[in-house]
């Protein structure tokens, strides 16, 4: 199992000292960007994405929760992300805005809320190097699991073997709710379950581990 650990309730003022202890365990770090339209929360932008980028060679997971994203791609590419992942119900042009981050050099992702259908994601599969489901409401951390993300992630392993996007989900993963997806995920979003554990290495293991 692959982790990307979300750093949206990391303390920002201490980030890089408290994520240097981690890098050697992580296999992404996952930067959520919030806008405060698209959700309903506020959180940082590709500045500091690339104040962080010197200090680490842990690929970056940029999961945009923004409106208008085609405006900031650029931004977040030169900042050091590896892949940029937008969300469905934030564009009309799906296919343009992976195209342009493929321009880029930057792998390509995409992402949709709880009440989206999956098979709406048919025609882009064949574009994409990341899919990533929402097992919450996106915009704060710390939140339940949602089970119906379960059969979305089924129906994407279903598919998966004709394409080669990596199936991910984020929100609500912890030592228990791993054991609900592990099945048909390569890569995995924690926050708030590393990152409050009093050992938050240990807490990485129970999840790579699942």
């Amino acid at each position: 199992m692959k982790l990307s650990l979300s750093i949206l309730n990391c303390n920002l003022a201490k980030l890089e000292e408290e994520l240097n202890p981690l890098y050697k365990n992580l296999d992404y770090l996952h930067m959520d960007v919030m806008d405060g339209n698209f959700v309903p929360n506020i959180s940082f932008g590709a500045d500091l994405i690339k104040s962080l980028r010197p200090y680490t060679s842990v690929p970056f997971d940029t999961h945009l929760m923004i409106n208008n994203p085609e405006k900031y791609i650029e931004s977040f590419a030169k900042a050091g992300s590896d892949y940029i992942t937008f969300h469905l119900e934030a564009t009309n042009k799906p296919k343009e805005l992976i195209d342009l981050i493929h321009k880029f050099n930057v792998k390509a992702g995409i992402s949709i809320k709880p009440k989206t259908n999956v098979s709406e994601l048919d025609s882009l599969l064949p574009y994409l190097d990341l899919v990533l489901i929402m097992s919450v409401e996106p915009g704060f951390g710390g939140q339940k699991f949602m089970d119906n993300a379960i059969d979305k992630l089924k129906y994407l392993k279903d598919k998966q073997k004709d394409y080669h996007y990596l199936i991910s989900v984020d929100g609500g993963i912890n030592g228990d709710t791993i054991n609900l997806v592990n099945k048909y995920t390569d890569l995995v979003v924690s926050g708030s379950f590393i990152t409050k554990a009093i050992n938050k290495n240990e807490a990485i293991e129970i999840i790579k581990n699942a």
